[in-house]
């Protein structure tokens, strides 16, 4: 879980930090965005490279070298002369993000009791809002305060700890199954693995191509200032653990149902925010809102992946996080091509109608997909 919390916010801490980041390099908010993009592109390659070249390789072990890698990619852009600097940085978080998740996201039932499972998914995965609620609006805090580049200190002296931590507390953990490319070509032949990355895509481009600029909006919109933002952050955080709990509770006895739910709140929250955005009052809320939706979505996507190849885990986390990963870069260009061309409302709007489409695509196929409820 502390790893994940360490990519997390490495991953997302450019949203906080666009503004600033873009104007220390003399780039646009949408030039910027590929901070988002590179990573999401190259953990999309690297999730099935990096997990089948080491197959063989005791995850323990694989899991300490990527966090060094993070550590690296952290202390570089704290120092970046230039903005390819910057983006070489972002590179190698994505080999981590590609590497890390595949093999962690399916570690729980290896390291629990086979009825705590469950439980231990969501423990795992409350990595992903805690690195909104802590990660985030720390880095944030610290940039207003000593600059943006310390947010990135900060975060290469944590994941040393978490180095650290890997190699005291985590017990060996030789390779069950080895992944093979043929393993993952005939997962993509199963009709529920295609459903899940066609909904998986859906959502999560509806969120990155909109919470992603969220700064932005919150900036020209709201006309919000540096401490509402912090705050707004923070709240949406809160809101996603709540929202990864509950999920982690609901998913299993009912995907569909809590998957859809989670769309249906992250529409309802991007298409509003244009209209009562405006206000500080309504952006609050429907950020609340954002992050119990966004909460839920990583352990509705990866339950998804997990109960469809339950003979194949970390294969399913394969395709979980290069799915995961290739649309979150896409949604992050396409969001910062929208913005860039028109308006932060437009990409919100664009986001909303992506969530109700993948409302659309469950309903669609539930007769299919009924056993997985």
């Amino acid at each position: 879980m502390m790893g994940i919390f360490s990519i997390v916010t490495t991953e997302i801490l450019p949203i906080g930090l666009l503004t600033p980041i873009g104007d220390t390099f003399g780039v646009s908010d949408g030039t910027a965005g590929l901070m988002m993009t590179l990573p999401g592109i190259l953990a999309a390659v690297a999730a099935p490279t990096v997990t089948v070249a080491t197959g063989r390789v005791d995850r323990r072990v694989m899991l300490c070298v990527l966090m060094l890698v993070l550590a690296s990619a952290d202390l570089l852009a704290a120092v970046a002369p230039s903005y390819w600097v910057m983006l070489v940085s972002r590179v190698l978080v994505g080999l981590v993000i590609g590497g890390f998740w595949s093999i962690a996201a399916g570690l729980a039932s290896r390291l629990v009791p086979e009825g705590q499972v469950g439980a231990a998914t969501a423990v795992i995965f409350s990595a992903v809002p805690l690195g909104s609620v802590l990660g985030v609006p720390a880095g944030v805090f610290l940039g207003n305060l000593a600059g943006w580049r310390t947010a990135f200190v900060a975060m290469g002296i944590l994941t040393l700890a978490v180095f650290a931590a890997l190699v005291v507390l985590l017990p060996p953990l030789p390779p069950r199954g080895v992944t093979r490319l043929s393993v993952l070509r005939d997962l993509l032949g199963a009709t529920r693995i295609r459903v899940g990355l066609f909904v998986t895509f859906l959502i999560v481009m509806a969120h990155f191509g909109t919470y992603t600029y969220v700064t932005p909006f919150l900036e020209d919109v709201t006309q919000a200032g540096p401490e509402f933002i912090t705050a707004s952050l923070l709240a949406y955080g809160v809101a996603g653990i709540v929202g990864n709990f509950v999920a982690g509770t609901t998913a299993r006895r009912a995907l569909r149902a809590t998957f859809t739910a989670a769309a249906g709140m992250l529409a309802t929250a991007t298409l509003l925010l244009p209209v009562i955005g405006t206000g500080k009052p309504g952006a609050i809320v429907l950020l609340v809102v954002w992050g119990l939706a966004y909460g839920a979505v990583p352990v509705c996507s990866q339950t998804w992946f997990l109960t469809s190849a339950p003979q194949a885990q970390e294969a399913a986390s394969v395709l979980f996080t290069s799915s995961f990963q290739a649309t979150l870069s896409l949604g992050a260009l396409a969001g910062g091509a929208v913005v860039d061309s028109t308006s932060t409302s437009a990409a919100m709007t664009l986001g909303g109608l992506a969530a109700i489409l993948m409302m659309v695509t469950v309903r669609v196929f539930s007769r299919a997909l009924r056993q997985l409820s």
